[in-house]
């Protein structure tokens, strides 16, 4: 108490001897938000914004009203605490202009009405945790006129997003970015990052999106994806807005984009259209999966199972582009969704096609080491083409046909075409002399068509908590290909031709397959704190693959049936699967747990020789998740998950594949599934008054009776062949993990400064000419960012850290892969006179020799451009654009494992120049078009 009367005796005096020059004040009445009480004897603090040291603190009269005079000019925090209430926080600003800050009634929140959530205005609320969901709130983070989200999410910490697009957060991929809670053109989040306008946000949401079943009953389903959800502020969610772009560079380059928004309350339309050559418009297509081009035995949202069919070894090209070889891009898509009768009904529809052209060459030198005193050694040059056209269509249909009852029904179709060309000329080497030469070509010709459709019935029984639903798919998957393998191969023994192979073949390949797929799950609460979930389910999943290689009777005429190349199968599934799981909810403690059985038929049946193959197996899949919520600020997450995996077909299928003739694939009918234990766990902190963010994140996998590839070289020949095998009594684990820390320090400019710790690593297995092989690798990383937003003034970036990699492979311990690197990007942004913005960044990337890699290799990549901005809202821009400007993009890569070394050069985009006009309309909330 001595202490407190002393300090408010020296607070008095500083301020009596600055009262003459510093007349500044603040004042308002604190008040109950519901009772409208009048809060007397409120304790009021004022806050050095800088670094959070007390200035100067009163109690309110009364009537609840407060005045602290005798202030100096600067930035501030307003905080009020009343025992029993929320604090309330507010930063505000004295100036010669506004010498007074009257903060008028200021609404105090009980804390059992908020569940001890504190109350932040303004800017200090840059970010909640709410559960699982950390807010952004976008006005806490300036940006320029007319810039999209791509440009806000850059600047929230803990979130990365690359040169291309792509989205990091808290360590994992973010594959789904949505709209107020709604899908935009399906699942590629470019289109949303790259096209809305950053002005329109009002927030910005990270978490990971449970499956529909987890999201209706409330309980952890495991099935989870890391989702960002953009919420549109109230008055840009009318009016119509796009961008029109059209550049020509040097060298032929060329870049084109139109997009057209139009939004009306719940309606949203939106068209678009790019041609582009320059690789940073592409493709995008990012639902490969959910399509089901895959057929992998495991749970899905409804808690179906299927088994991962042949693939289709003539479908090479998976239509994305990778920064490998010279694209040429042509997209298109319209999106429409609306909800209506009361928001009970909506649709969500999407319509998408495109080409992509890629073409190609590329330059290979490997290195695989047998022993000490024998490495073969391989080099290939090889030309690629590539094209692929597809278009798909997608609606989303919801009704809730009463108040305790809804249904969602989904429908997708996909059609694609896709030609490939390779060339490819390749030598291997032992200890120097020659072993083999090839030249092979091989064309193919693929045209494929997918269906799916889904219906989700959900129902809230008369129990408070008791639900039931049912969750019914289907889909077809077609596939025809054909193509042509021509190879010619010499060997040779002491340095001179022995022996020579030609091979000449045209292969046909029909596949289909067929699934339905049923889920039907219950949930009964158990008390006020428990609950259950039942779940059961069965699935028929039947497909054939007709396989066909012929060699010519005469030129161009391919009749002759290579049996030991051709197949005709069937494969018929069918599964039932329950599961139950436990729910535990109470207080900050979160809890489920429980499994997931299926008992699967499987029946292969050769159609030429009537030959069965039979396999019944069982698969099981616990989990758990654990959720401990310290404060609305602060959580931490647990999960374990495990599951079996089962050998493909391709895996254990007696077939030869002959694509490439000098790497040949065995199959193994008697492989076992493997089982996975997988643990992962994050925590997420943010200070209010400091604006500090800490996000960390962890995760352990390992692998019981794995599944591995022997691969058997023939030191004579140079032929590899490769089967897979189990490795029973081996666990081969992966882990990794880190942390990032993010402040903004007022003491330091209103710098920005985040941190990022991180590793990975891992042993796994595989077999060489039958004997085991060990490889442990482990890579540790650190980086730091500063960035720094002064608004129509400058902005920067920079991040930049080390890596260091530890590896070594048991059958070449002599070898290692140990190796240092240093990865750094940069971003810098000035606004000249005359609405002039010169911009720049550059990405280094240094890898230092090592014993794999002898040479030490280097990249800068340099880009720039100059924008002039015209009218008053800057919406019209000429662009002048430098890509590269030193011409060192290599197009290069290395990868090692001790006993392997690869190192692979290849055609990729380098130095151009690029005129674009860039036109951005919007009339979004009533107000004027921009002009």
């Amino acid at each position: 108490m001595k202490f407190t009367i002393t300090a408010l005796a020296f607070f008095c005096l500083c301020s009596l001897t600055a009262l003459a020059q510093t007349p500044y004040s603040v004042k308002g009445v604190a008040i109950d938000s519901v009772a409208n009480v009048k809060l007397a004897n409120t304790s009021v603090s004022v806050l050095n914004a800088k670094d959070s040291i007390l200035v100067n603190f009163t109690r309110a009269k009364t009537d609840g009203s407060f005045n602290i005079p005798k202030l100096k000019k600067g930035s501030f925090i307003l905080l009020v605490t009343y025992p029993g209430y929320a604090d309330y926080v507010e930063r505000f600003t004295l100036d010669s202009v506004k010498t007074t800050h009257n903060f008028g009634s200021i609404s105090m929140n009980l804390k059992s009405r908020l569940l001890k959530e504190v109350i932040v205005k303004g800017t200090v609320a840059a970010i909640k945790i709410k559960g699982d969901t950390t807010e952004f709130n976008a006005k806490a983070f300036k940006i320029e006129p007319n810039s999209k989200v791509e440009d806000l999410l850059r600047q929230l910490p803990g979130i990365q997003v690359d040169k291309d697009g792509k989205i990091t957060a808290q360590g994992q991929s973010v594959p789904k970015v949505l709209v107020d809670g709604e899908e935009f053109f399906g699942d590629d989040p470019t289109l949303v990052t790259k096209n809305i306008r950053a002005d329109m946000v009002d927030k910005v949401q990270l978490y990971d999106k449970k499956s529909d079943q987890a999201t209706f009953t409330g309980i952890d389903d495991g099935e989870k994806t890391k989702t960002i959800n953009i919420k549109l502020k109230e008055d840009k969610k009318s009016g119509y807005f796009g961008k029109v772009q059209g550049g020509i560079g040097t060298d032929d380059y060329y870049e084109t984009q139109a997009l057209f928004n139009i939004f009306k309350g719940k309606k949203k339309f939106s068209a678009y259209g790019t041609i582009s050559n320059t690789g940073k418009i592409g493709l995008g297509w990012q639902d490969n999966n959910r399509l089901g081009t895959q057929d992998n035995m495991t749970f899905g949202d409804s808690g179906e199972i299927y088994f991962m069919g042949s693939g289709d070894d003539l479908d090479s090209f998976d239509g994305q582009y990778r920064n490998q070889g010279l694209p040429i891009a042509r997209t298109g898509g319209v999106h429409y969704d609306s909800k209506w009768n009361g928001d009970k009904e909506s649709i969500n529809a999407n319509y998408k096609l495109g080409s992509l052209e890629v073409n190609g060459t590329r330059s290979s030198l490997s290195r695989n080491t047998l022993s000490d005193s024998l490495v073969l050694s391989s080099q290939s040059n090889e030309t690629d083409h590539n094209y692929m056209f597809r278009q798909k269509a997608d609606v989303m249909y919801q009704v809730k046909l009463d108040s305790t009852s809804n249904l969602k029904l989904t429908v997708d179709g996909t059609l694609k075409n896709s030609d490939t060309h390779t060339v490819e000329n390749s030598s291997t080497s032992n200890n120097d002399q020659l072993v083999n030469t090839q030249t092979r070509t091989l064309d193919n010709n693929l045209d494929g068509k997918i269906f799916n459709a889904t219906a989700f019935y959900t129902k809230k029984l008369k129990k408070p908590g008791r639900t039931f639903s049912i969750n019914l798919s289907t889909g077809i998957n077609e596939s025809k290909a054909h193509g042509n393998l021509f190879s010619n191969i010499d060997y040779y023994k002491g340095g001179a031709l022995d022996d020579s192979t030609r091979i000449d073949q045209r292969k046909t390949n029909d596949l289909r397959s067929t699934k339905l797929l049923s889920n039907i799950t219950y949930t009964e609460p158990l008390s006020k704190t428990w609950s259950l979930v039942l779940n059961y389910g069965v699935n028929i999943n039947n497909s054939s693959a007709d396989r066909k290689s012929f060699s010519p009777s005469a030129v161009g005429e391919y009749n002759m049936l290579i049996d030991s190349l051709s197949s005709d199968y069937k494969f018929n599934q069918l599964s039932n699967q329950g599961g139950a799981m436990l729910n535990f909810k109470q207080g900050k403690h979160n809890l489920n747990f429980g499994t997931r059985l299926a008992n699967v038929q499987f029946k292969q049946i050769d159609e030429e020789t009537g030959t069965e193959f039979k396999r019944d197996f069982s698969n099981w899949a616990p989990q758990l998740t654990y959720q401990y919520r310290f404060s609305q600020q602060k959580q931490f997450r647990i999960n374990y998950s495990g599951s079996q995996t089962q050998p493909t077909l391709d895996q254990i299928q007696p077939v030869r594949i002959n694509n490439d003739p000098l790497n040949i694939t065995l199959g193994n009918p008697n492989l076992d599934p493997a089982f996975t234990h997988r643990f992962f766990a994050n925590y997420n902190s943010y200070r209010v008054l400091s604006d500090q963010y800490i996000s960390g994140y962890g995760s352990f996998s390992f692998t019981t009776n794995p599944i591995v590839n022997n691969l058997t070289t023939n030191t004579e020949t140079g032929k590899n062949t490769i089967q897979y095998l189990n490795l029973p009594g081996k666990k081969p684990f992966n882990y990794n993990g880190g942390i990032w820390m993010g402040q903004k320090l007022s003491w330091l400019f209103d710098i920005s400064i985040g941190a990022d710790l991180g590793f990975n690593g891992s042993i796994y297995y595989s077999m060489k000419n039958s004997d085991v092989n060990r490889t442990n690798s482990n890579t540790y990383r650190g980086s730091i960012n500063i960035n720094k937003y002064v608004q129509k003034k400058y902005s920067f970036n920079i991040s930049g850290g080390p890596t260091y990699t530890v590896g070594q492979s048991s059958l070449s311990p002599n070898l290692n892969n140990n190796s240092r690197g240093f990865q750094s990007n940069g971003r810098i942004s000035v606004n000249l006179p005359f609405k002039l913005i010169i911009s720049t960044d550059g990405d280094y990337t240094y890898q230092a020799a090592s014993q794999s890699f002898p040479e030490p290799f280097s990249q800068f990549i340099w880009n720039a451009n100059i924008t002039k901005s015209f009218f008053k809202s800057e919406n019209l821009k000429l662009v002048i654009a430098g890509n590269d400007l030193l011409n060192k993009n290599s197009g290069f890569s290395r990868n090692a494992d001790g006993l392997n070394y690869n190192e692979t050069r290849y055609t990729t985009i380098r130095r151009y120049f690029l005129f674009s006009i860039v036109w951005d309309f919007n009339k979004m909330g009533g107000g004027a078009p921009s002009k």
